[in-house]
C-alpha cells in the first residue's frame, strides 16, 4: 500500500481521502480548515501540522484545490518537500494553462505529475464512484491509475499534460448548456399542461435523452435520486457549474473556437449565482427560468 498525503479535504477531498483509507492506505492530510480536518480524522486520516509534513514521507501526493493559482502556489512550496520520483496527482478543477505549468514545475523537481480532474460530484466522490479525466505521461497514469481505483469507477487517460482539464471542462459545457435546454423543455411543458411524467417517459427513451434528464432530472417525481427530490440541495452547486463553464470560455477564447451556447450557459450561471443561488444545485436553474423568486 502507499503512503499518500492529501491537500484539500472539502466537500470532495475529505471523502476521497476516507477512501483511500478505506483502501488500506496510509494518509496523511492538510487543509487550512479546522473543520475540514476533524471531519478527515474522524475518517482516519492522519492530520499532518502543515502541507509540506504531509507530503515528507509519502510517494504519492494527491491535491483537490479550488483553482489554479491555489494548485501553483502548493506547487511552489511543496515541490521541494517532496521525495524525487513521487507522484504528484492533482485532482482540482482548473485552467489549462495553470495544469501545464503545474506538470513543468513537477517536472523540474524530479516528479512525476498527472492533472485528473474529477466528475461525479459529492455523491460520487463519497461512494467511490468518481470518472477520472487524465493527462500526463504514460508512467504517471499506470502509477495512479490503482490509486485513482480507489476512488473512482472510471480512470481515463486522456492525453498529455492539461488533457485531463480539457476533458473536463469540454464534459462541463456540454452539461451545463444541456441542464438549461432540459429546464426550458420542462418548464415549456408545464405552460402547455404537459405533465413532467409524461414528458420524461417520452423524452427519456427518444431523442431527447440525456444524462440531464434520466440522472438528473430537474423537476421533483421522474428521477428520485436527483437533487430536485431535496429541494435542489447539492449535488453539483450553482457556483461550481459556473466556474467550469467560465474556464470553458477562457479556454475557447485562447485558440479561437467559436462555443455560443457554452458562452449563452455561462451567461445565464452567472445570472443564477447573482441571484443568491450559487449555493444552491445547478439543476435548480429551472426555477430561475421559472422565475421563481429565492425562498427566504
Amino acid at each position: 500500500m502507499s503512503k499518500i498525503a492529501f491537500i484539500g479535504l472539502g466537500n470532495m477531498g475529505a471523502p476521497m481521502a476516507a477512501n483511500l483509507v478505506k483502501a488500506g492506505h496510509s494518509v496523511a492530510g492538510f487543509d487550512l480548515v479546522d473543520a475540514a480536518k476533524t471531519a478527515a480524522a474522524a475518517s482516519g486520516v492522519a492530520i499532518a501540522a502543515s502541507a509540506r509534513e504531509a507530503v515528507a514521507s509519502a510517494d504519492t501526493v494527491v491535491t483537490m484545490l479550488p483553482a489554479g493559482r491555489h494548485v501553483l502556489t502548493a506547487h511552489a512550496e511543496l515541490l521541494s518537500a517532496t521525495a524525487k520520483g513521487a507522484l504528484v496527482i492533482d485532482c482540482s478543477t482548473i485552467d489549462v494553462d495553470s495544469a501545464r505549468k503545474a506538470h513543468e514545475a513537477g517536472g523540474a523537481a524530479g516528479v512525476l505529475t498527472l492533472d485528473a480532474p474529477v466528475s461525479g460530484g459529492v455523491g460520487g466522490a463519497s461512494g467511490g464512484t468518481l470518472t477520472f479525466m487524465c493527462g500526463g505521461s504514460d508512467e504517471a497514469f499506470a502509477r495512479a491509475k490503482p490509486i485513482l481505483e480507489n476512488m473512482g469507477k472510471r480512470i481515463v487517460h486522456c492525453g498529455g499534460a492539461g488533457a485531463g482539464q480539457a476533458a473536463k471542462i469540454c464534459n462541463n459545457m456540454i452539461l451545463g448548456a444541456t441542464m438549461i435546454v432540459t429546464c426550458e423543455a420542462f418548464a415549456l411543458a408545464e405552460k402547455l399542461g404537459l405533465s413532467a411524467q409524461a414528458l420524461f417517459d417520452v423524452s427519456s427513451t427518444a431523442s431527447g435523452q440525456s444524462w440531464s434528464l434520466t440522472t438528473y432530472c430537474p423537476v421533483p417525481g421522474p428521477v428520485p435520486a436527483s437533487p430536485a427530490n431535496r429541494d435542489y440541495k447539492p449535488g453539483f452547486a450553482a457556483a461550481l457549474m459556473l466556474k467550469d463553464l467560465r474556464l470553458a470560455q477562457e479556454a475557447a477564447s485562447s485558440v479561437g473556437a467559436l462555443t455560443p451556447l457554452g458562452a449563452e450557459a455561462a451567461q445565464l450561471y452567472a445570472l443564477y449565482v447573482a441571484a443568491d443561488h450559487g449555493g444552491d444545485d445547478f439543476s435548480g436553474i429551472i426555477n430561475f427560468l421559472r422565475g421563481a423568486p429565492k425562498e427566504p
